[in-house]
């Protein structure tokens, strides 16, 4: 088994578009560097409405394959949190079917579930449980980890005490309206000032 380690960026994003929904489940794409399963970089917000295989998460997944190469990234995996706060595996992780197709075209993809118990806003360990596509099913991975995890916990709480999950938008916000940037890229700035802090 292999460790998954989660850059800030991509674990604040997780945990901001949990944050956001909590009385719905959420999923969304891991980015990173072509041929490392091992590190995500980034994550994508897709949904919070329809969370399963359909023409608009088709639409998603081009734009975000598209947006990603552009960056030197690939799609490495998916993550989702459940509606009910207890349903932390693999088995009850809505979208299941879009994990699966990411692991049809990505060898040893990520599945990652927010663990909803785990989501506070004084964080002290992963929110996250992990897993890996190996010979066509998922195993669970060796470990988790996240990126310079005191200081992403600590920035993650002083993001959720602010508000911060408010100003996320996911790929459902866009189809709304297409001003709502699922690319996050004005989060991304306030992740870098606030990580600096720390």
């Amino acid at each position: 088994m292999s460790e998954v380690n989660f850059s800030a960026r991509a674990y604040c994003k997780m945990m901001l578009h949990a944050a956001k929904y909590p009385h719905l489940a959420v999923n969304g794409l891991l980015l990173g560097a072509k041929g490392d399963q091992q590190k995500v970089l980034d994550a994508v917000p897709l949904f919070h409405q329809c969370l399963h295989v359909s023409p608009m998460a088709e639409i998603a997944l081009i734009q975000v394959e598209a947006k990603a190469a552009k960056q030197g990234l690939q799609v490495l995996g998916y993550y989702a949190a459940a509606e009910n706060f207890y349903d932390n595996s693999v088995e009850k992780a809505p979208g299941g079917r879009i994990a699966e197709k990411v692991a049809e075209n990505v060898t040893g993809a990520v599945f990652a579930v927010i663990d909803n118990r785990a989501v506070s806003i004084n964080m002290r360990y992963p929110a996250l449980k992990v897993w890996q596509s190996k010979e066509g099913r998922w195993a669970k991975a060796g470990k988790c980890s996240v990126e310079d995890s005191k200081n992403t916990f600590d920035a993650v709480s002083s993001l959720l005490q602010r508000g911060a999950m408010k100003e996320l938008n996911d790929f459902d916000n866009y189809l709304d309206n297409t001003d709502n940037d699922w690319n996050n890229e004005h989060l991304n700035r306030d992740l870098r000032q606030i990580l600096s802090m720390y």
